[in-house]
């Protein structure tokens, strides 16, 4: 009972702030076992609007890991014709496989209005999800237009991050993630909060205290940073305290095509969140840089390549100059 009614605002917020759904929408709501209550009350949010919704579990779809889209799915939904959907439900091994593939058909063929929630827990429904979504659109368009024509972004911070992106913007676009979704064919994650490209290069090194994919929920926020080593756009080493993690990370990454190139560069623009919690879903949206390894999300950035994974790394205390401008110190806009 507890859990209902403090799940319920973050869900309101979700349904009604962000993705805006009326009585008109036809929505279904991916859910898993573990994340099932929040699931539920996204689920009675948009039946209380009136809307039509079906809610999924991940378990009825398939075994677990999902490694693909199976065809009684692809069916399913091609005879409900969603508007809106929502991802809540927790990360396994491999399943970003299952999930790029579904959120891109959603996208460019369904042109649904999606909030994806990889992860999703009670604390965040409770924290980022309570964020007010207007103020957050607004940041994240400001920087959106510091950036969107950069040639160059440095980024440092007090552990030994040096790492300088290099762009393309008339090839590579930048993109707005502000969780303020109204229009078809328009989706994000939630919480939200960040704007992001695909580099045409980056050098220097990282110092990362949250790693994405399946990483976040494993190991959570690290006591000591991971040092990442990047070369011409790729990572060439990895060091921490736990071998084991690092094997784990180089191995994961090493083992598919492109899997140790930086993809995405981001700069995450929620104010709202007050610290790292060591979710990846919402920690790569608080103020600061993050990378990923993998999948450059070429539909929205015109990237040529492809990748099955996509690993964020998140840099605490982020320092950041824009072709020498400084935006921000050590996690505070300052431009």
């Amino acid at each position: 009972m507890t859990a209902a009614v403090d799940l319920k605002p973050g869900a309101k917020i979700a349904v009604e702030t962000c993705l805006g759904i009326n009585a008109s929408d036809r929505v279904i709501i991916f859910t898993d076992e573990p994340t099932q209550a929040i699931g539920d009350a996204l689920y009675e949010e948009v039946r209380e609007l009136g809307a039509q919704v079906v809610l999924k579990t991940l378990e009825s779809i398939g075994p677990r890991p999902l490694m693909e889209v199976p065809e009684a799915l692809w069916a399913f939904l091609d005879e409900y014709q969603p508007t809106a959907t929502f991802y809540a439900a927790s990360g396994q091994k491999g399943e970003i496989r299952f999930r790029i593939p579904l959120i891109e058909t959603l996208n460019i063929k369904y042109r649904v209005r999606h909030g994806h929630m990889i992860g999703i827990t009670p604390e965040i429904m409770q924290s980022g999800m309570r964020s007010d979504y207007h103020k957050v659109a607004k940041r994240t368009h400001e920087v959106y237009e510091l950036v969107k024509q950069a040639k160059a972004i440095r980024v440092t911070n007090p552990t030994g991050t040096d790492l300088t992106g290099y762009f393309d913007h008339e090839h590579l676009k930048w993109v707005i993630w502000d969780g303020l979704y109204h229009q078809q064919a328009r989706w994000g994650n939630l919480p939200e909060g960040e704007t992001f490209t695909s580099p045409i290069n980056v050098e220097g090194v990282i110092t990362a205290s949250i790693m994405g994919d399946f990483f976040s929920k494993k190991y959570g926020l690290l006591k000591e940073p991971i040092r990442l080593e990047i070369q011409n756009g790729w990572l060439t080493g990895c060091t921490h305290a736990d071998t084991a993690m690092t094997q784990e990370f180089w191995s994961y990454l090493d083992g598919v095509e492109n899997g140790r190139r930086i993809g995405e560069f981001a700069v995450g623009t929620n104010e709202f969140l007050g610290r790292l919690i060591g979710n990846l879903l919402q920690d790569e949206k608080f103020p600061g840089v993050h990378v990923a390894f993998g999948n450059p999300y070429a539909n929205y950035t015109g990237a040529t390549w492809d990748s099955p994974v996509h690993v964020d790394v998140v840099i605490e205390r982020t320092s950041a100059w824009v072709d020498g401008q400084k935006i921000m110190e050590d996690g505070r806009f300052v431009y």
